[in-house]
């Protein structure tokens, strides 16, 4: 069965995706748009550097093409944000990317986004599920991808000039051309380079790029931006002299940041620097979306600014449609996602690089100094996580136990309130919280710990997985 997740429909390559499955999820997509009477004004499509991306993008085409729908076709590898702002710009009311995000290589996957370029909600990813699960390969229209494009029926474009633009506009590239920046971009062989290189570049940086060859293994490592997969990074930021090292994921929708120092800044803090940046700074108004995963310190920063903080589940379609919703300023997640009012309505590391770099270069201090400076106006907390294999037998007795059951450990600390919104999510009444949730992309139950310390953060952690004998 095709099951789409938090991030789209993912699978192993030559397992589950396949030519036939892609074709089987095109056809679904093709008799919604159909039956909807969605079909204009076509569909933008895209894909990224993994291996199959570019052929399962053909596929998918060539079946819309035969079912009547225009396909506007991106004409080479570029990062997801770039297909959700074509689909925003064109207002079309679905458009897709063939990719896997930040999975591993032998994985690839799906992203579908409805109108305004915006993540498909549960509905719509419902409705696919269930089209394909009535289809067979014989249901399947195809129409030679050559042939398409000689018939109209397939339109190449390419609108990476103005994406780009669309940030340099949108960011003070003035402030950024008198700082003479320093920076290194790792990629992770994936599809970031070209669009932050050439941002970057208007600014008058000074960039550099490691890990942008293709390479469908990604170099042996997973494409995302954390702690451990930018080692490379740290050591040339800090040792080279840089300001700034951005690393970003295989599809360039998440971002890691390294400091001046060499110091991996989490995504929590990304997100806490970005939003004192541009309410104290910038003077904007808005209230912020976080998940379940995020850090609180938010809800302090907004509280702070007579702003709300509004927690969602896990899946960066929650955080859009609640930023909708309330015209929020900033939404966000602690994988690395984020987006701003007035960009994309999806997450963009490449857009969110680039702040940051305005950032740095408006308030003259370096990132190690801003984070000092928030840590010492609203307190610490420190996000501890742990990732947590488990076999296929294993999940029913893991979700009785959560679900079902509804278990806890003998927690030392006083607890305030217990939620399964979106996996199990204990609240203490001291601040600190602590989550453990089936990952919607990959097998693994994920553990989340925030915590006034290192220690007692680790501590809970592993309690958890001892509780839960993982």
């Amino acid at each position: 069965m095709i099951q789409f997740g938090t991030g789209g429909w993912r699978a192993f390559i030559g397992e589950e995706f396949t030519r036939d499955n892609v074709r089987l999820v095109a056809q679904s997509v093709a008799n919604i748009m159909t039956i909807e009477k969605a079909r204009e004004p076509g569909f933008v499509i895209g894909y990224d550097r993994r291996f199959l991306s570019d052929k399962a993008a053909m596929w998918f085409a060539e079946v819309l093409a035969a079912n009547g729908i225009t396909v506007s076709f991106i004409n080479k590898y570029v990062p997801t944000p770039i297909v959700m702002f074509q689909a925003m710009k064109m207002n079309t009311h679905y458009s897709a990317c063939i990719t896997a995000s930040h999975n591993p290589a032998d994985y690839n996957g799906i992203k579908i986004f409805i109108k305004g370029g915006r993540d498909a909600d549960e509905i719509i990813t419902v409705k696919i599920e269930s089209q394909v699960n009535t289809l067979q390969q014989s249901d399947v229209k195809s129409l030679d991808f050559e042939n398409a494009k000689s018939q109209g029926k397939i339109k190449i474009i390419n609108p990476m000039n103005d994406f780009v633009d669309s940030i340099i506009d949108f960011i003070d590239i003035e402030s950024i051309k008198k700082a003479n920046l320093r920076v290194l971009i790792d990629p992770m062989f994936g599809v970031a380079k070209n669009a932050l290189q050439t941002v970057l570049i208007s600014g008058r940086c000074e960039v550099d790029v490691m890990n942008d060859t293709q390479n469908p293994g990604f170099g042996g490592m997973m494409p995302s931006p954390n702690a451990t997969t930018l080692y490379r990074l740290k050591h040339r930021v800090a040792h080279e002299g840089y300001d700034i090292g951005i690393g970003t994921d295989g599809d360039a929708d998440r971002l890691g940041i390294i400091d001046e120092k060499g110091n991996f800044i989490h995504p929590n803090e990304v997100l806490l620097l970005l939003y004192h940046y541009m309410l104290e700074h910038k003077g904007w108004k808005g209230s912020i979306v976080r998940n379940i995963a995020t850090t609180h310190l938010l809800d302090k920063v907004a509280a702070a600014h007579d702003e709300k903080s509004f927690e969602v589940p896990v899946g960066f379609k929650h955080i859009s449609a609640q930023m909708e919703a309330d015209d929020s300023l900033i939404g966000g997640e602690s994988s690395g996602g984020l987006t701003i009012r007035g960009h994309i309505k999806g997450k963009d590391g490449v857009f969110a690089s680039s702040l940051l770099v305005e950032m740095i270069c408006v308030t003259g201090k370096k990132i190690s100094e801003l984070l000092d400076e928030i840590y010492e106006k609203y307190g610490y907390a420190y996000t501890a996580e742990g990732d947590c294999t488990f076999k296929a037998t294993q999940r029913e007795t893991l979700y009785n136990k959560i679900y079902v059951d509804k278990l806890l450990p003998e927690f030392a600390y006083e607890i305030e309130k217990v939620s399964y919104a979106d996996g199990l999510k204990v609240y203490f009444k001291n601040g600190g919280w602590a989550l453990a949730r089936f990952s919607g992309t990959e097998p693994l139950l994920r553990i989340f710990v925030e915590w006034e310390n290192k220690e007692g953060a680790e501590k809970l952690v592993s309690q958890l997985k001892q509780f839960l004998q993982l």
